[in-house]
């Protein structure tokens, strides 16, 4: 279980601080990326780019975890909302499945608030 709360905190932490290199660490090969009303299924190197380019025009200034849970098939997931500096709020939620005791993002959200 500590595995799974860790990965909850990691990620908390990177999107607070914008770091878009730790979240892509996550990152399956291919990742389904949705930034506003843009949603695609990405590579790992694309889903970092626009990640990133997402947080130059939104920088972060605070995220919270809201709710966080995982599925009897073990997908793990969770939502939170992110406010940025431009006075943006976004609302934030990932999904994660656990391959050989790594847990790979699948899916990454910023919805507008």
């Amino acid at each position: 279980y500590s595995a799974r709360a860790d990965i909850y905190d990691d990620l908390a932490v990177a999107i607070r601080a914008g770091d878009t290199r730790q979240i892509a660490s996550h990152f399956d090969s291919k990742v389904d990326l949705a930034l506003s009303n843009v949603e695609d299924v990405y590579s790992k190197a694309q889903a970092e780019l626009l990640i990133k380019d997402f947080f130059s025009r939104n920088p972060p200034k605070s995220f919270n975890l809201v709710h966080k849970g995982s599925s009897k098939e073990g997908t793990l997931f969770a939502v939170g909302t992110l406010i940025c500096t431009n006075g943006k709020t976004f609302r934030v939620s990932f999904v994660m499945k656990t391959v050989g005791g790594v847990n790979i993002l699948q899916e990454f959200r910023f919805e507008n608030q």
